[in-house]
């Protein structure tokens, strides 16, 4: 009994791994997660120029995961990929996240990552950190002209990291996208942004950027990112590989993304307050409720939900 996947085709050696945002910054962060129980090695999401991010305090653990306006604190593309280079020998799926501040920069980057020794492309069109910058997912007519340019410069598979839908219609919409433009996979779904956290002692919000204005994360967001996987699912089938990704802490919760349709999921809020051995952890609980269920493979649970 194992839990590996595919995604795009490529073989992961389990469901888990890293989510684009939580201690994958730098070159010794990324080799600490090559070396650990995450599947792949899932990079920062970058710009094309280094930076800094937003004013401190910026990241806040909360009871049931966190609050965070990081801005894309990042070294700059060119680093991540030659980072790609270096992380190769192991022997793991090397995954960049670019996010462009404009159509240019998303195929300035894209074009660069198809000649470097990725194997995955996530395109995040859903960062809500960026002060005077809408997320590209939401406009439906601005994610069609990213979508027309970048996927003509190479052959390596290109995926979206979408933002939270709430609407069906807004399902429906990308889902065309997603089909015509052949994108490979999807990630459902990044932080729900412009969230507020007040703490009343000081009565203030808890983080700085944007008046306190940030990404809601962890426990709190796990319901949406599961109707997000299941309806993209539903309406994509098997053309298109899934990460699921919002509140995975345990191996329960891996269990329920893939009976809603993901592949694979990616931690991010349990990564950055647990570390390294939590990948391991939530394998090793997935596994038992697989063998305490009779389950032999990720492939026999995924999009098995069963309805009343």
């Amino acid at each position: 009994m194992k839990t590996l996947t595919k995604i795009a085709g490529i073989e992961f050696s389990s469901c888990i791994l890293n989510a684009s945002g939580p201690n994958d910054t730098t070159f010794e962060e990324l080799a600490a997660i090559a070396e650990s129980m995450s599947s792949a090695i899932m990079m920062k999401s970058c710009t094309i120029e280094p930076r800094q991010g937003n004013d401190k305090p910026r990241y806040v653990r909360l009871p049931l995961g966190s609050i965070q306006s990081m801005g894309l604190p990042n070294l700059g593309y060119k680093e991540y990929v030659r980072f790609a280079s270096e992380l190769k020998k192991y022997n793991k799926p090397i995954i960049a996240s670019v996010a462009g501040l404009c159509t240019a920069d998303y195929i300035q980057m894209v074009k660069e990552f198809q000649k470097s020794e990725v194997d995955l492309i996530e395109v995040n069109l859903s960062c809500p950190n960026l002060e005077g910058k809408p997320q590209a997912a939401y406009d439906f007519q601005q994610t069609e002209n990213i979508l027309s340019k970048v996927f003509e410069l190479g052959e390596k598979p290109i995926g979206l990291k979408l933002p939270p839908y709430y609407d069906l219609a807004q399902y429906q919409q990308m889902a065309e996208l997603i089909i015509r433009y052949n994108v490979s996979f999807i990630t459902c779904i990044n932080s729900i942004g412009n969230t507020l956290i007040i703490d009343p002692e000081t009565e203030t919000p808890v983080i700085k950027a944007k008046s306190g204005f940030g990404g809601l994360c962890g426990d709190y967001i796990k319901p949406i990112a599961l109707a997000n996987v299941r309806y993209f699912y539903e309406l994509l089938k098997d053309k298109v590989s899934i990460f699921g990704v919002g509140g995975v802490k345990s191996g329960t919760d891996v269990f329920e993304f893939l009976l809603a349709g993901a592949d694979a999921v990616q931690i991010g809020t349990a990564f950055e307050k647990e570390g390294v051995g939590s990948f391991q952890r939530i394998n090793e609980e997935l596994l038992e409720i697989m063998r305490r269920k009779g389950y032999s493979s990720v492939q026999e649970v995924k999009g098995k939900l069963k309805y009343l």
